[in-house]
Protein backbone atom coordinates (compact mmCIF):
# COMPACT_ATOMS: atom_id res chain seq x y z
CA UNK A 1 0.00 0.00 0.00
CA UNK A 2 1.15 3.38 -1.14
CA UNK A 3 2.31 5.53 2.12
CA UNK A 4 -0.90 7.82 3.21
CA UNK A 5 -0.60 11.69 1.69
CA UNK A 6 -1.41 13.87 4.38
CA UNK A 7 -4.23 15.81 4.64
CA UNK A 8 -2.37 18.66 6.35
CA UNK A 9 1.23 17.97 6.02
CA UNK A 10 2.93 21.31 7.37
CA UNK A 11 0.66 22.11 10.04
CA UNK A 12 1.73 21.99 13.70
CA UNK A 13 0.78 18.94 15.36
CA UNK A 14 -0.90 19.58 19.00
CA UNK A 15 -2.51 15.88 20.16
CA UNK A 16 -4.13 17.53 23.94
CA UNK A 17 -7.56 17.43 24.20
CA UNK A 18 -9.68 20.11 22.26
CA UNK A 19 -11.33 22.07 24.96
CA UNK A 20 -14.62 24.06 23.40
CA UNK A 21 -15.18 27.87 24.52
CA UNK A 22 -18.73 27.81 25.71
CA UNK A 23 -18.41 31.89 26.44
CA UNK A 24 -21.09 33.64 24.73
CA UNK A 25 -18.46 35.50 23.13
CA UNK A 26 -18.16 32.45 21.31
CA UNK A 27 -21.78 31.31 20.28
CA UNK A 28 -22.23 30.64 16.80
CA UNK A 29 -25.54 31.59 15.75
CA UNK A 30 -28.03 29.84 13.01
CA UNK A 31 -27.75 32.63 10.24
CA UNK A 32 -24.08 32.60 10.73
CA UNK A 33 -23.11 28.57 10.42
CA UNK A 34 -22.77 29.23 6.39
CA UNK A 35 -19.97 31.40 7.00
CA UNK A 36 -18.61 28.57 9.58
CA UNK A 37 -18.37 26.41 6.55
CA UNK A 38 -16.61 28.83 4.45
CA UNK A 39 -14.21 30.16 7.41
CA UNK A 40 -13.68 26.17 8.36
CA UNK A 41 -13.21 25.82 4.45
CA UNK A 42 -10.98 28.41 3.73
CA UNK A 43 -8.27 26.97 6.42
CA UNK A 44 -9.49 23.53 4.85
CA UNK A 45 -7.96 24.65 1.22
CA UNK A 46 -5.42 27.09 2.13
CA UNK A 47 -3.42 23.53 3.79
CA UNK A 48 -4.40 20.89 1.23
CA UNK A 49 -3.98 23.10 -1.83
CA UNK A 50 -6.62 21.12 -3.32
CA UNK A 51 -9.82 19.61 -2.49
CA UNK A 52 -13.17 18.06 -3.64
CA UNK A 53 -16.43 19.46 -1.86
CA UNK A 54 -19.75 17.54 -1.79
CA UNK A 55 -23.14 19.11 -0.75
CA UNK A 56 -26.03 16.60 0.24
CA UNK A 57 -28.57 19.32 0.45
CA UNK A 58 -27.34 22.37 -1.36
CA UNK A 59 -30.23 24.05 -2.10
CA UNK A 60 -30.30 27.55 -0.01
CA UNK A 61 -32.67 27.31 2.70
CA UNK A 62 -33.61 31.10 2.53
CA UNK A 63 -32.87 32.22 -1.07
CA UNK A 64 -33.32 35.39 -0.27
CA UNK A 65 -30.65 35.67 2.12
CA UNK A 66 -26.92 34.86 0.16
CA UNK A 67 -24.94 35.39 2.94
CA UNK A 68 -26.89 32.25 4.54
CA UNK A 69 -26.35 30.04 2.06
CA UNK A 70 -23.01 27.44 2.20
CA UNK A 71 -22.46 26.55 -1.55
CA UNK A 72 -22.20 29.86 -2.96
CA UNK A 73 -20.12 31.08 0.39
CA UNK A 74 -17.92 28.10 -0.45
CA UNK A 75 -17.37 28.78 -4.10
CA UNK A 76 -17.15 32.13 -4.23
CA UNK A 77 -14.15 31.88 -0.65
CA UNK A 78 -10.32 32.63 -1.78
CA UNK A 79 -7.96 31.05 -2.86
CA UNK A 80 -9.81 28.65 -4.95
CA UNK A 81 -8.32 25.76 -4.92
CA UNK A 82 -11.19 23.90 -4.20
CA UNK A 83 -11.52 21.80 -7.84
CA UNK A 84 -14.65 19.58 -7.82
CA UNK A 85 -17.73 20.60 -6.21
CA UNK A 86 -21.03 18.28 -5.91
CA UNK A 87 -24.24 20.11 -5.15
CA UNK A 88 -27.02 17.94 -4.27
CA UNK A 89 -30.83 18.67 -3.98
CA UNK A 90 -33.87 16.85 -3.87
CA UNK A 91 -36.37 19.12 -5.73
CA UNK A 92 -35.92 20.50 -9.03
CA UNK A 93 -37.22 23.55 -8.45
CA UNK A 94 -34.93 24.73 -5.88
CA UNK A 95 -31.92 23.03 -7.84
CA UNK A 96 -32.46 26.56 -10.28
CA UNK A 97 -30.09 27.72 -7.79
CA UNK A 98 -27.90 25.61 -7.91
CA UNK A 99 -27.37 25.91 -11.87
CA UNK A 100 -27.77 29.37 -11.84
CA UNK A 101 -24.70 29.44 -9.22
CA UNK A 102 -22.69 27.14 -11.64
CA UNK A 103 -23.18 29.16 -14.64
CA UNK A 104 -22.41 32.26 -12.65
CA UNK A 105 -18.72 31.23 -12.12
CA UNK A 106 -16.14 32.46 -13.41
CA UNK A 107 -13.63 30.36 -15.53
CA UNK A 108 -10.20 29.57 -13.42
CA UNK A 109 -6.96 27.77 -13.81
CA UNK A 110 -6.63 25.04 -13.41
CA UNK A 111 -10.15 24.51 -14.49
CA UNK A 112 -13.10 23.45 -11.57
CA UNK A 113 -15.96 21.00 -12.21
CA UNK A 114 -19.64 22.31 -10.81
CA UNK A 115 -21.85 19.18 -11.02
CA UNK A 116 -25.45 19.70 -9.78
CA UNK A 117 -27.48 16.60 -8.99
CA UNK A 118 -31.17 16.56 -8.64
CA UNK A 119 -32.42 13.82 -6.56
CA UNK A 120 -32.47 12.04 -3.40
CA UNK A 121 -28.88 12.41 -2.13
CA UNK A 122 -28.73 9.31 -0.33
CA UNK A 123 -29.21 7.59 -4.25
CA UNK A 124 -27.05 10.95 -5.66
CA UNK A 125 -24.40 9.75 -3.26
CA UNK A 126 -23.50 6.45 -5.02
CA UNK A 127 -23.14 8.05 -8.59
CA UNK A 128 -20.46 10.59 -6.77
CA UNK A 129 -18.45 7.88 -5.41
CA UNK A 130 -18.70 5.90 -8.15
CA UNK A 131 -17.20 8.66 -10.61
CA UNK A 132 -13.61 7.82 -9.95
CA UNK A 133 -13.19 11.64 -8.86
CA UNK A 134 -12.60 11.19 -5.40
CA UNK A 135 -9.39 9.05 -5.37
CA UNK A 136 -7.79 8.11 -1.78
CA UNK A 137 -5.66 10.79 -2.01
CA UNK A 138 -8.69 13.67 -2.57
CA UNK A 139 -8.92 16.04 0.34
CA UNK A 140 -12.37 15.37 0.52
CA UNK A 141 -15.39 17.42 2.40
CA UNK A 142 -19.03 16.67 2.85
CA UNK A 143 -21.53 19.03 4.21
CA UNK A 144 -24.79 17.37 5.47
CA UNK A 145 -27.14 19.85 6.49
CA UNK A 146 -30.19 18.38 6.73
CA UNK A 147 -33.42 19.47 8.34
CA UNK A 148 -34.02 16.27 10.37
CA UNK A 149 -34.05 12.53 9.23
CA UNK A 150 -32.68 13.32 5.24
CA UNK A 151 -29.24 11.81 5.69
CA UNK A 152 -29.81 7.70 5.80
CA UNK A 153 -27.32 6.12 8.11
CA UNK A 154 -25.91 4.10 5.36
CA UNK A 155 -24.87 7.29 3.34
CA UNK A 156 -22.55 8.05 6.58
CA UNK A 157 -21.30 4.32 5.92
CA UNK A 158 -20.61 4.59 1.96
CA UNK A 159 -18.80 8.05 2.66
CA UNK A 160 -16.54 6.65 6.23
CA UNK A 161 -15.91 3.65 3.91
CA UNK A 162 -15.11 5.00 0.63
CA UNK A 163 -11.51 5.30 0.65
CA UNK A 164 -9.15 2.13 1.77
CA UNK A 165 -7.78 1.77 4.77
CA UNK A 166 -4.87 3.48 5.75
CA UNK A 167 -5.89 7.21 4.28
CA UNK A 168 -8.03 9.70 5.89
CA UNK A 169 -11.71 9.57 5.27
CA UNK A 170 -14.04 11.76 3.67
CA UNK A 171 -14.12 14.59 6.53
CA UNK A 172 -18.27 15.30 7.35
CA UNK A 173 -19.83 18.10 8.80
CA UNK A 174 -23.50 16.59 10.10
CA UNK A 175 -26.15 18.68 11.12
CA UNK A 176 -28.14 17.63 14.06
CA UNK A 177 -31.26 18.95 14.72
CA UNK A 178 -31.04 18.62 18.47
CA UNK A 179 -33.35 21.31 18.72
CA UNK A 180 -36.40 19.82 17.55
CA UNK A 181 -35.82 16.29 16.65
CA UNK A 182 -36.85 14.25 19.72
CA UNK A 183 -40.10 15.81 18.89
CA UNK A 184 -39.72 15.25 15.38
CA UNK A 185 -39.24 11.48 15.92
CA UNK A 186 -42.04 11.22 18.48
CA UNK A 187 -44.40 12.22 15.52
CA UNK A 188 -43.56 9.35 13.16
CA UNK A 189 -46.53 7.31 13.59
CA UNK A 190 -45.99 6.32 9.68
CA UNK A 191 -43.71 6.04 7.48
CA UNK A 192 -41.52 4.38 10.61
CA UNK A 193 -38.92 3.45 8.03
CA UNK A 194 -37.75 7.16 7.52
CA UNK A 195 -36.39 7.58 11.21
CA UNK A 196 -34.77 3.74 11.36
CA UNK A 197 -32.42 4.29 8.07
CA UNK A 198 -31.93 7.70 9.46
CA UNK A 199 -30.51 6.05 12.98
CA UNK A 200 -29.34 3.03 10.98
CA UNK A 201 -31.08 0.63 13.66
CA UNK A 202 -34.17 -0.09 14.52
CA UNK A 203 -34.18 1.36 18.37
CA UNK A 204 -34.48 4.57 16.90
CA UNK A 205 -37.51 5.35 19.66
CA UNK A 206 -34.87 5.72 22.33
CA UNK A 207 -33.80 8.77 21.43
CA UNK A 208 -37.00 10.69 21.86
CA UNK A 209 -36.33 11.20 25.45
CA UNK A 210 -33.21 12.44 25.21
CA UNK A 211 -31.97 16.11 25.67
CA UNK A 212 -29.60 18.05 23.29
CA UNK A 213 -26.32 17.00 24.92
CA UNK A 214 -27.83 13.12 25.29
CA UNK A 215 -28.55 13.22 21.76
CA UNK A 216 -25.08 14.90 20.61
CA UNK A 217 -23.07 12.29 22.66
CA UNK A 218 -25.11 9.90 20.82
CA UNK A 219 -24.39 10.34 17.85
CA UNK A 220 -20.64 10.91 18.53
CA UNK A 221 -20.37 7.60 20.38
CA UNK A 222 -21.46 5.96 16.74
CA UNK A 223 -19.54 8.35 14.69
CA UNK A 224 -16.29 7.15 16.24
CA UNK A 225 -17.79 3.53 16.91
CA UNK A 226 -19.71 2.78 14.00
CA UNK A 227 -18.31 4.83 11.25
CA UNK A 228 -14.62 4.62 12.54
CA UNK A 229 -13.69 8.47 12.47
CA UNK A 230 -10.55 9.18 14.84
CA UNK A 231 -11.59 12.27 15.67
CA UNK A 232 -15.49 13.75 16.43
CA UNK A 233 -16.23 16.76 18.09
CA UNK A 234 -19.77 19.04 18.45
CA UNK A 235 -20.09 22.43 17.95
CA UNK A 236 -23.37 24.36 19.03
CA UNK A 237 -25.39 26.48 16.83
CA UNK A 238 -27.62 29.09 18.62
CA UNK A 239 -31.21 30.86 17.79
CA UNK A 240 -30.49 34.21 17.75
CA UNK A 241 -33.02 36.10 15.52
CA UNK A 242 -35.39 35.56 18.14
CA UNK A 243 -33.71 36.47 21.16
CA UNK A 244 -34.28 33.21 22.60
CA UNK A 245 -30.31 31.63 22.81
CA UNK A 246 -31.71 28.26 22.50
CA UNK A 247 -29.24 25.81 20.68
CA UNK A 248 -30.83 24.50 17.67
CA UNK A 249 -28.36 22.37 16.07
CA UNK A 250 -25.27 20.40 16.74
CA UNK A 251 -22.39 20.18 13.47
CA UNK A 252 -20.96 17.26 14.14
CA UNK A 253 -17.35 17.66 12.40
CA UNK A 254 -15.89 14.23 11.90
CA UNK A 255 -12.35 13.99 10.38
CA UNK A 256 -9.13 11.79 10.84
CA UNK A 257 -6.84 14.19 10.91
CA UNK A 258 -5.33 15.21 14.43
CA UNK A 259 -5.32 18.93 13.62
CA UNK A 260 -8.54 19.15 11.65
CA UNK A 261 -10.89 19.94 15.18
CA UNK A 262 -8.06 22.80 16.36
CA UNK A 263 -8.44 24.55 12.92
CA UNK A 264 -12.70 23.57 13.10
CA UNK A 265 -12.66 25.47 16.64
CA UNK A 266 -10.27 28.16 15.36
CA UNK A 267 -13.46 28.63 12.58
CA UNK A 268 -15.80 28.92 15.38
CA UNK A 269 -13.90 31.24 17.65
CA UNK A 270 -13.38 33.77 15.06
CA UNK A 271 -16.20 33.26 12.34
CA UNK A 272 -17.66 36.96 13.28
CA UNK A 273 -14.36 38.28 12.80
CA UNK A 274 -12.84 39.95 9.47
CA UNK A 275 -10.96 37.09 7.29
CA UNK A 276 -7.19 36.59 8.34
CA UNK A 277 -4.98 37.32 5.08
CA UNK A 278 -3.32 34.60 3.16
CA UNK A 279 -0.07 35.96 4.82
CA UNK A 280 -1.02 35.61 8.12
CA UNK A 281 -2.49 32.40 7.51
CA UNK A 282 0.98 31.17 5.94
CA UNK A 283 2.77 32.70 9.27
CA UNK A 284 -0.01 31.20 11.69
CA UNK A 285 -0.18 27.67 9.79
CA UNK A 286 2.76 27.05 8.07
CA UNK A 287 4.19 26.84 4.58
CA UNK A 288 3.84 29.60 2.08
CA UNK A 289 1.01 31.99 1.16
CA UNK A 290 -0.78 30.35 -2.05
CA UNK A 291 -0.38 31.29 -5.34
CA UNK A 292 -3.17 30.89 -8.13
CA UNK A 293 -1.92 30.67 -11.64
Amino acid sequence: MAKQTELFPSAPKHLSPLKMRRDAEHKVWTENKAQLIARYLRYFVFITKHGAYIDGFAAPKDPSNPQSWAAKLVVESEPKFLRQFFWCELEPDRAKYLEELAASQPPVKPSRRHEVLVGDFNKSIDQILAGGVITDKTATFCLLDQYTCECEWATLEKLASHKAPGHNKIELFYFLAVGWMPRTLAGFTKNVDVPERCWGRDDWKSLQSLGPTKLQLKFEERFRKDLGYRNVYSFPIYEHDRGSGKQMFTMIHASDHDEAPRLMQRAYRNVMKPLESEEQLAFELGGKPPVMV
